[in-house]
């Protein structure tokens, strides 16, 4: 039997692949895990208030590796030859995006966050597996 095509992108047929033999082994393990989003005896609203805190400080963070720089530090950055250049780093992103995910007290609106959460795992796997491919 013949199936369309679900992933354009590269390479994440594969990963998807992976995922759901992780999640089946979680399941296997521990079964259907049912944990609130928050752990409950913590204040919800101020849980909720400090990841977003958190969202803001890693946006904050993120802006300002975004801005092209060029300080004795960089000497042994990748690009400095070149001039003035960005220090984005997949840490300060994925934490913007997993806080961001956390903060969200709206099921629908949370979900879109873990959507992208999930996204950018899949870059960094992919700018990890594209790292090593030119070693």
């Amino acid at each position: 039997m013949s199936y369309p095509t679900l992933f354009t992108t590269p390479g994440l047929r594969a990963l998807a692949e992976e995922i759901d033999a992780e999640r089946q082994a979680q399941l296997a393990k521990w079964g259907v895990q049912l944990h609130p989003v928050v752990e409950t005896r913590d204040i919800d609203i101020v849980t909720h208030h400090y990841y977003a805190g958190r969202a803001d400080i890693w946006r904050q963070v993120n802006e300002e590796r975004a801005t092209p720089s060029m300080t004795p530090r960089c000497a042994t950055c990748p690009g400095s030859a070149d001039g003035p250049h960005t220090h984005t780093a997949w840490d300060g992103i994925l934490l913007e995006e997993v806080y961001e995910a956390l903060a969200e007290q709206d099921p629908a609106k949370r979900r879109v966050e873990l959507v992208q959460v999930m996204a950018v795992c899949a870059a960094m796997i992919a700018a990890d597996e594209a790292a090593e491919a030119q070693r």
